[in-house]
């Protein structure tokens, strides 16, 4: 067998890498055009590494400016995931239990009203088993205080807690509070300061902070006249509610539940750490039993567990770990297989809303394109 040497097969290596990224690119390119899309990040993840990001369509439709792979978008509801890697961060120092009471750790009282003997516990929240839900708004603790809320009852479901899975964002945004109040720091300063700087990622919930000539414009899309309509509310300054923030409460100011601005590359790197059971980059953000905790559905009737939920739908056969998120138009999915080291993340700042398995269409189409030329590398 003739030999070749290392520099030779390092180039025929590069080379047909390089051949399969732009195959996935024209695949993207090709299915964008059946599709009324604004624009598409996406970074996949192979072997626990990023090994393709690249950005689709427009970051601005008005001034026709392109996306590009350092774009950031609000990411949605993939924000809570953030939230409860904080929570088990303060559980693992001791801090808090994710088995209090809530109404100990959130200054009033948490209880369902037609069940009042049952606790509501972190456990349940950030599993959305509460039996709390959004009826009343959660973009203010007042919706659920019942010394602010003549309606406060009503932000409670009548089945007991632990019983029933519904999805509900104040649970999130209450766990925004609770991270204030035990951990003392402003609840954006926390994530940055405990999960986005020891991991060397660029984002954050606080909009006042960040660069945002690198915000991709967010777009809804309207059925009526097909067409994209700017969507300015999804980046709102908070400088004058700050100034009169009150730490422990104020908390849904920056929306732990769907606030987060980061890149797809970045939000990747992030969720490597996931995979990889709590650590990336040399640095253990939580403990591998803190992962695991966050990957394993407290019931065996629902798939979500901390802001992580599994599927076994989208990628036929393979069993995916991860979130979606939906806000203003935009679309997004980040989706691991923990055991493979595989993993997507795709970013969509405006695209025809429906659902196929649980994930954007649109979005579940690029990823079963990435899967298949990138992942098992089908040609």
């Amino acid at each position: 067998m003739r030999k070749i040497s290392i520099s030779l097969l390092l180039v025929i290596l590069t080379t047909k890498s390089f051949t399969q990224a732009e195959k996935i690119t024209t695949y993207i390119d090709s299915l964008m055009k059946t599709k009324p899309v604004v624009g598409l990040s996406v970074a996949v993840v192979k072997n626990n590494k990023i090994i393709y990001t690249h950005s689709f369509g427009y970051k601005n439709l008005e001034r026709g400016i392109s996306l590009s792979n350092d774009c950031m978008f609000r990411i949605a509801s993939i924000s809570k995931s953030f939230s409860a890697t904080a929570i088990m961060q303060l559980q693992e120092q001791g801090k808090l239990s994710i088995d209090q009471d809530v109404s100990d750790l959130i200054g009033f009282p948490v209880r369902n009203p037609r069940y009042p003997d049952s606790i509501i516990t972190l456990r349940l929240m950030m599993s959305h088993l509460s039996s709390i839900n959004d009826s009343q708004g959660y973009f203010t603790l007042d919706a659920i205080h019942p010394e602010k809320n003549t309606k406060w009852m009503d932000a409670y479901s009548n089945y007991p807690p632990g019983s029933k899975f519904s999805y509900c964002n104040m649970n999130y945004n209450m766990i925004g509070a609770i991270i204030e109040r035990v951990s003392g720091e402003r609840f954006d300063q926390y994530v940055y300061n405990h999960v986005l700087a020891p991991l060397r990622l660029y984002g954050g919930y606080n909009l006042d902070e960040l660069d945002t000539s690198r915000l991709a414009s967010i777009y809804e899309y309207r059925s009526d006249s097909g067409r994209f309509v700017l969507s300015p509310g999804a980046y709102a300054s908070r400088t004058r509610e700050v100034a009169n923030y009150q730490l422990g409460y104020s908390a849904p100011l920056f929306s732990p539940t769907g606030g987060m601005k980061i890149s797809a590359s970045d939000l990747a790197h992030y969720m490597i750490m996931h995979s990889r059971q709590g650590k990336n980059v040399g640095k253990r953000i939580i403990s591998r039993k803190s992962a695991r905790l966050m990957q394993t559905p407290l019931k065996s009737d629902t798939h979500y567990a901390f802001a992580i939920e599994n599927s076994d739908k989208i990628i036929p056969g393979q069993l995916l770990w991860g979130h979606t998120g939906s806000a203003y138009g935009l679309h997004s999915a980040m989706f691991f297989q923990p055991d493979k080291k595989f993993g997507f993340v795709l970013i969509s700042n405006g695209v025809v809303p429906g659902n196929t398995a649980g994930v954007n269409s649109f979005l579940r189409q690029a990823m079963l394109l990435l899967y298949d030329h990138l992942i098992v590398q089908r040609d």
